[in-house]
């Protein structure tokens, strides 16, 4: 069974998320998605401006609730999380090129890897998301407490 690894900070779980997943699953049929979720303290080393809106915890409860993922796990930084576990094929959004994916990618073509892009889903963000919460003018504390 091959073994699929897609990285993420996934907070504001949307519509995009879920069709990434799903897009693995059926790119690589029989398959066994682990996802990588990123721990608060690297999301705010790398955006020290965001607002998290769920940590780390609340974000794997979330995914966990995703019937196509099979495992969860967390990282720190791309560029390690894919020495660290076993998997055959890279699954990478295709907006995530950042420094730390372009080592990563470089890493898994030397290990003779599979890299699987999946296309953004269109008109849907996590960036997109709190831009328009910003402009709403909220407290969230309101709504969460």
């Amino acid at each position: 069974m091959k073994r699929c690894l897609a990285v993420g900070v996934f907070d504001l779980f949307h519509y995009g998320h879920l069709r990434l997943f799903k897009q693995i699953k059926q790119k690589e049929k029989n398959s066994k998605l682990i996802v990588a979720i990123q721990k608060d303290a690297f999301v705010f080393k790398y955006k020290p401006q965001i607002k998290l809106f769920y940590n780390e915890n609340q974000r794997k409860e979330i995914l966990n609730s995703i019937k196509e993922i099979d495992e969860l796990i967390f990282y720190t930084e791309v560029n390690e999380i894919v020495k660290e576990v076993e998997f055959d094929i890279f699954c990478v959004g295709e907006d995530q090129v950042h420094k730390g994916f372009e080592e990563a990618i470089l890493y898994c073509k030397s290990k003779n890897k599979k890299l699987l892009r999946i296309k953004r889903t269109p008109h849907i963000s996590s960036s997109d998301i709190r831009e328009y919460l910003n402009h709403q003018k909220y407290n969230s504390n309101e709504i969460w407490g």
